[in-house]
């Protein structure tokens, strides 16, 4: 099938699915059917195992979208099918040059849609053919339309034939749906590579190609190696002693010093911000210092060594961080931010657990990169595979933290439980949980295309 004719196909399916309907079923239908176009029209590309990942994953994240029908599935179906479009057209290319892609041809699409030439095939018209359009094609529609427009002026009845009914068809909307499922269809198998992309692909590689021009550069052109090397071990070393001081002073203010109950909210947002822009900072150190030279620098061996310090204190702050979220979570209860945080702490241990292979190992920065990509797409993935509210509402009414009927009635997908709690203790929502039982009311009423299934499966409440 030709990329011309993969074009039109999806968008006619785009306009099937979505004509007077919302964003539902129908966005996972779609998804699934580029997801299976992928499969069977480029197998031939299929060459590793990530390949197929791709596809398991594209697949669940529509049945999950498909299910909840929210952003976070919304996200993880997006980037699971241009993943792995972009893995299977483009697979020298490195995943991380996706974000920019997409913006790009996200503006570029409209003006390449009218470059015919790129997309559509060049055929040459044989003089028969072009004879037979003309012959049965043409001419008999012309005089048919010249002897309709005389005799619908001689007789009504002849004219009420055909102009005596109309159809149950909104043209303006159906036109629409159809452009848009022509631009996103288009964007998604026509999609530009700049050649800047692949000129720059080879800077975003995990390995080190050029070792020994590496070794001899410096960053700054006014200091020598060692020179450099020096400040780096002098700058290392008095972070390490800030970070000590800072992990003892925080600790101490987290575990012995008396916070009053109304503060501990505060205080925890502003710790836990505080570790977030010390872990940014704590892996631009370690990006700064080992981009390059010293990587393979034998004297760079106390560099390395201060380096590996540095990264293990910043893991301590993170578990520090980590208990006192904790804490937090014990005295009012879970919430989406505090699962959040715990995500993002665990994204950071997980970044420095790769800032220390890459020293380790004398990786390039962008192997750090290329890796956490992936795992901030298996987050998304997670977040959208699991039901969080629910699993935030039982655990709150189990430790009875954060039960107050407002706060529940705002969480998804908890409708079940939250109404069993609220009966059995006589509790009111007020107008978060009326906004709740109209939303479900109508998801059930929306046609099968555009529901979230979830809702299918909640009793209406009367």
């Amino acid at each position: 099938m030709k990329k011309h004719q993969i074009i039109l196909a999806c968008t006619v399916v785009f306009t099937l699915l979505f004509y007077n309907q919302s964003p539902g079923v129908n966005l996972s239908i779609f998804g699934v059917i580029l997801t299976l176009f992928i499969s069977y029209f480029f197998q031939e590309k299929f060459v590793d195992r990530s390949h197929l990942v791709l596809v398991v994953t594209s697949i669940l994240s529509c049945f999950a979208f498909a299910w909840y029908g929210d952003a976070a599935s919304f996200f993880a179906l997006a980037l699971s099918i241009l993943f792995l479009q972009f893995k299977t057209q483009d697979g020298e290319l490195k995943i991380i040059q996706i974000f920019p892609l997409i913006f790009l041809n996200g503006f570029t699409s409209f003006g390449r849609i009218f470059m015919f030439n790129q997309w559509l095939p060049e055929r040459k018209i044989h003089n028969d053919l072009a004879k037979k359009i003309v012959a049965f094609v043409v001419i008999p529609v012309i005089f048919l339309g010249l002897f309709f427009i005389v005799y619908s002026f001689g007789s009504n009845h002849f004219s009420s034939l055909f102009t005596d009914y109309t159809l149950d068809i909104d043209l303006f909307e159906l036109i629409l749906i159809s452009a848009i499922g022509f631009y996103v269809s288009f964007s998604f198998w026509n999609y530009w590579v700049p050649d800047a992309c692949y000129d720059f692909n080879p800077k975003l590689k995990n390995e080190f190609t050029n070792i020994f021009e590496i070794k001899n550069q410096s960053t700054f052109s006014f200091l020598d190696l060692d020179f450099e090397r020096k400040s780096g071990e002098i700058t290392l070393f008095l972070l390490n002693i800030m970070l000590l001081v800072f992990i003892g002073t925080y600790n101490y203010e987290q575990f012995f010093e008396v916070v009053e109950k109304t503060n501990l909210s505060a205080d925890t947002h502003e710790r836990v911000n505080a570790v977030i822009f010390s872990i940014l900072m704590a892996v631009g150190v370690i990006l700064f210092y080992f981009k390059g030279g010293f990587n393979f620098d034998e004297k760079a061996t106390t560099l390395k060594k201060l380096a590996k310090v540095w990264i293990t204190l910043n893991v301590v702050l993170i578990v520090s961080a980590m208990i006192k979220n904790s804490e937090y979570v014990s005295f009012y209860g879970l919430t989406y931010k505090r699962l959040g945080v715990y995500a993002f702490l665990t994204l950071a241990i997980i970044g420095l657990v790769y800032s220390f292979l890459k020293i380790v190992k004398q990786k390039t920065n962008a192997y750090l990169v290329n890796q956490m990509v992936w795992y901030f797409y298996a987050t998304i993935l997670v977040c959208s595979f699991f039901n969080w509210g629910s699993l935030i509402t039982n655990y709150n009414i189990s430790v009875n933290k954060g039960v107050e009927p407002k706060f529940l009635s705002s969480l998804n997908f908890n409708d079940e439980v939250r109404r069993e709690y609220f009966a059995k203790n006589n509790l009111d929502g007020q107008y978060p949980e009326i906004t709740r039982e109209e939303m479900i009311r109508n998801y059930q009423q929306n046609g099968f295309l555009s529901k979230a299934l979830y809702y299918d499966f909640v009793e209406v409440k009367p």
